[in-house]
């Protein structure tokens, strides 16, 4: 636990978490906003699937393996000023991508907006930590970040669905624009840097490359095992290339003076529990937006835009979820407490996806969101609140890349892993019936149905994690709720 006391409360700390959360917002809502648009981007600029699946991995690729890099850079420029450049680069980076006149110009974009996602991520995160240190305050701070950012997932599906329907898909990434000069501005007029002792002035640029490496690896062996399958050559080869980088990181970290990742960040139990109970969760919720998307758009024929109001739901319970629920709990249970009951009651949501038939009414869809919503936003805000938590200042930034970390592995992972099984259980069924469309249908909504099987099991191990991993104690400060609320209309009052 760091030694260091409190800082005194910045006055306008919660102006500062609005413009945070808008910023983190922003990325999470180009990831969806691209995935509805694709394909017209597709038909636009005369590029084949493979070369679709580029424009998402080469994003993947370049956020998820730059994560830790980016953290530790936060930590040493200091993470305002990370923060301020992940704006201004995601800006420039999503100009570039909605002038693309040809597939390379798309994908040299896509990989940019990566880059400085890493950038901007983790210091978003840190800054909060660092920011609101009180425990009540951190409580509902981190309760109304994962409500913003959490939310913005089925946001970007409305929104992509909107402007690809409306405008043109290049839309989807101008939109980024206003975004991040918000975000900007409010960076340098409201955001404050937390000054920290012991900043390291030397970066660890072996094991830079090697966390880099290692990371990207995987990231790309999952994507190829979704493509060329898991007995692929690249496939295999590109996994275990990255298990042998990032054996090899963690070695070196072991032996260095002023590692790119202290690995007592790690080796803490609580935090430890923490990052891999969200891996595990994402590996769960991934998979479920991915399939709810083709249940609606390809079973039940809804335009985009039907889709993303359908999400509406969804992303209403997660922000009620981690707001509200998430918020009040925590000041009364222990967080592994709150996190494995929060992971339990996603499962039930999930669950009840699992039963979905291709004739189902939206009002059991409906039910299900709202209760998968209600507990993974329950479930995220301590656990993003405990991966930062009693880390020393100067390490607020990689911890924070942890976080990120785990769920853009478990992202890539639940996504390449339930595709495949969903894909190969769809196969199955046809294999015994006609191929009439609805026997098309009710092959497709049975694959779906046994990757949510898997995601309920992912969902358990998860909670599981959190019972027997996460014993940090319930905080001693306790919020009434009616404070809550107060905090949320203070922060809703700076939108209007």
């Amino acid at each position: 636990m760091s030694s260091n006391p409190p800082s005194p409360a910045h006055p306008r700390r919660w102006a500062a978490l609005l413009f945070i959360s808008i910023a983190q917002l922003m990325v999470i809502l180009d990831s969806a906003i691209m995935n509805i648009a694709l394909p017209s981007a597709q038909h636009a600029l005369h590029f084949s699937d493979g070369g679709r699946q580029w424009v998402i991995t080469a994003y993947g690729l370049a956020f998820g393996g730059l994560l830790i890099l980016g953290g530790r850079l936060s930590d040493l420029l200091g993470r305002k000023k990370t923060f301020t450049i992940g704006l201004i680069g995601f800006a420039v980076a999503s100009a570039l991508g909605g002038a693309a006149t040809n597939l390379g110009m798309l994908l040299i974009a896509r990989a940019g907006q990566g880059v400085f996602g890493a950038l901007l991520a983790p210091a978003a995160l840190s800054l909060i930590s660092l920011t609101f240190t009180d425990s009540k305050e951190r409580a509902k701070a981190f309760g109304i970040f994962g409500a913003i950012a959490t939310a913005g997932g089925a946001l970007g599906l409305l929104l992509g669905g909107v402007l690809t329907q409306y405008l043109n898909w290049r839309w989807s990434m101008f939109v980024n624009i206003p975004i991040a000069a918000v975000g900007i501005v409010g960076a340098l007029t409201v955001v404050q840097d937390v000054p920290t002792e012991g900043k390291r002035t030397r970066l660890d640029l072996p094991g830079a490359v090697l966390a880099t490496l290692g990371l990207v690896a995987l990231v790309y062996g999952f994507s190829e095992a979704e493509s060329r399958g898991w007995n692929s050559g690249v496939t295999l080869t590109m996994l275990a290339a990255g298990v042998v980088l990032l054996l090899a990181f963690v070695l070196l970290e072991s032996r260095l003076a002023s590692p790119l990742l202290p690995l007592h960040i790690l080796t803490e139990r609580n935090r430890a529990g923490a990052y891999l109970s969200v891996g595990l969760a994402v590996i769960s919720m991934f998979g479920m937006f991915l399939f709810l998307s083709y249940y609606m758009q390809l079973v039940k024929g809804y335009t985009p835009v039907q889709t993303g109001l359908a999400f509406i739901p969804l992303a209403a319970a997660q922000a009620f979820g981690s707001m509200v629920l998430g918020t009040r709990l925590s000041a009364r249970m222990r967080p592994g407490l709150l996190m494995g009951a929060g992971y339990l009651v996603t499962a039930v949501g999930v669950l009840l996806m699992a039963l979905l038939q291709t004739d189902s009414s939206y009002p059991l869809l409906a039910v299900a969101e709202i209760i998968t919503g209600l507990g993974i936003g329950a479930a995220f805000m301590p656990a993003m609140s405990l991966g930062t938590h009693g880390v020393e200042p100067h390490n607020a930034g990689v911890a924070s890349a942890m976080v990120g970390a785990s769920q853009q592995v478990g992202g890539s992972i639940g996504t390449a892993l339930l595709n495949t099984i969903a894909a190969s259980s769809t196969a199955t069924y046809l294999l015994s019936h006609s191929r009439t469309k609805a026997a098309a249908d009710e092959a497709l909504v049975h694959g779906f149905s046994t990757a949510y099987w898997w995601a309920v099991g992912f969902l358990a191990v998860a909670a599981l994690v959190s019972f027997t991993a996460v014993k940090a104690p319930r905080p001693h400060h306790q919020a009434p709720p009616e404070e809550v609320a107060e905090d949320a209309a203070k922060v809703a009052e700076l939108v209007i």
